[in-house]
Order: structure tokens, then C-alpha cells, then sequence
């Protein structure tokens, strides 16, 4: 299961679209929802789950690509100005091609993977392990983005919501069904993340960071001494 409906990250497109600013929503977060349910496609492949399930994946996919496209068409513009310290700028490049270029060979990778593990179950279940345990990270990046900015600006309540009805409803299903231990402590994660993101809503409020204001005035001059 995916935190959340799809709908959710819908409504965060929109957003993000109708503000022309991608602030306060981490691209961290698109990250580990391609590679968590790019990982359940080949998960599928050796372990035929609902169909739902897979189709879920399916459009999720989809939906994060898109949402990703809009961060990065209106990506903050003092991460334009600025430079990455992650080693090789890993996920906050400036064309979208990059990202695709990287998704081509994180799917060949596993594609070669399978196809030489395949038959095996241990390899298997590791895949289905793998994507639930990236799922779980999730809410991580937004954690921290909030941490770093010192509010929850650009971070629709409808998507915080979502994520919380969401995991909140995993939880219960995986102990109502006694599903094994990973399962319910990885639900567990998510949803501890979720009510701390929800204390972050409540103490920093969403107003614009005080780092975005203060900003202004150096991007203005930047972009002077550019033109001179």
C-alpha cells in the first residue's frame, strides 16, 4: 500500500502549480516513491499480488513523474542560484532528463537482477522487504525539510492528512490481519513520522520562511551583478 491516496500528490501538483513555487515540498519525497514502487513492479513479477495493487504502483509511478516534473519546472529560486553539497548533486540536478536518465538505469539494473534471481524465493521476498522498507522512509525528507526551513510552507494539509489517514489505516490492517513483524513495525515508522510531521504543522505553523524573505534582497542582487 502506498501512504496515501493518489489523489493526495494530485492535490499537491496542483499547489504547487497554482503558487509557481515548489517550496517546502521535498523532492526526496518523489524519489523514494519511484524506486519504492518501481522495486513492487518486479516484486509482482516473482509474487503475483492483487492486480489493484500493482495497477496502484502503476499510477503512482506515473503521478510522482509528473509531480516531479512540476518541482523542477518550479523548483525555489534560491536552489536555482545555489549548489548541491550531495555527492554528484544526487536528486537535486536542474534537468529533468537527469532524473529520467537515472530511473532508465535504476529499472535495467533491477530488470538484470531478476532475471538473474529470479527463480529464487529468498530474492524474492527481499524485493517485497526492499520496497517496503523504502516506503517507510517517506516521510523522512519532509521531516527534515520542515526541520531545515522552520515551517511547513507549500506543504498542503490535504497531502499531511492523507499521508496520516493512510498509514494510520496500514497499521490497523496489518495488526487486524497479523501480518508479520516487518510489516507492522514498518507501519508503525511511517505513522511516528506522520504524527511528528503533524507537531511540526502545529509549532512552526506554514507562514513563509523566514529564509525565503530574508532572500529576497540577495537574489535581487545577484541578479544585478549578473546583468552587469
Amino acid at each position: 500500500m502506498a501512504i496515501g491516496p493518489p489523489l493526495v500528490y494530485a492535490d499537491q501538483t496542483y499547489s504547487i502549480v497554482h503558487r509557481k513555487d515548489a517550496t517546502g515540498f521535498s523532492r526526496d519525497v518523489c524519489a523514494i516513491l519511484l524506486l519504492a514502487n518501481i522495486t513492487r513492479c518486479f516484486f509482482w513479477l516473482g509474487n503475483h499480488y492483487e492486480f489493484a495493487l500493482l495497477f496502484q504502483s502503476l499510477f503512482m509511478i506515473v503521478a510522482q513523474l509528473t509531480l516531479l516534473y512540476i518541482c523542477i519546472l518550479y523548483r525555489p529560486r534560491l536552489e536555482v542560484l545555489g549548489s548541491s553539497s550531495r555527492p554528484l548533486s544526487f536528486w537535486q540536478w536542474q534537468n529533468y532528463t537527469q532524473y529520467i536518465e537515472f530511473l532508465a538505469g535504476f529499472i535495467l539494473c533491477q530488470a538484470i537482477l531478476y532475471l538473474v534471481f529470479g527463480q529464487s524465493d529468498v530474492y524474492i521476498s527481499i524485493l517485497g522487504f526492499v520496497a517496503l522498507g523504502l516506503e517507510s522512509t517517506l516521510p523522512i525528507p519532509q521531516l527534515i525539510s520542515n526541520y531545515k526551513q522552520k515551517s511547513l510552507y507549500g506543504f498542503r494539509m490535504s497531502t499531511l492528512l492523507g499521508w496520516l489517514g493512510g498509514d494510520t489505516f496500514k497499521t490497523v490492517y496489518f495488526f487486524l490481519q497479523d501480518s508479520p513483524l516487518p510489516f507492522k513495525v514498518c507501519a508503525i515508522f511511517q505513522l511516528s513520522i506522520d504524527c511528528a510531521i503533524v507537531g511540526q504543522r502545529i509549532y512552526y505553523g506554514n507562514a513563509l520562511p523566514a529564509a525565503a524573505l530574508m532572500a529576497d534582497d540577495d537574489l535581487e542582487q545577484a541578479l544585478a551583478l549578473a546583468e552587469e
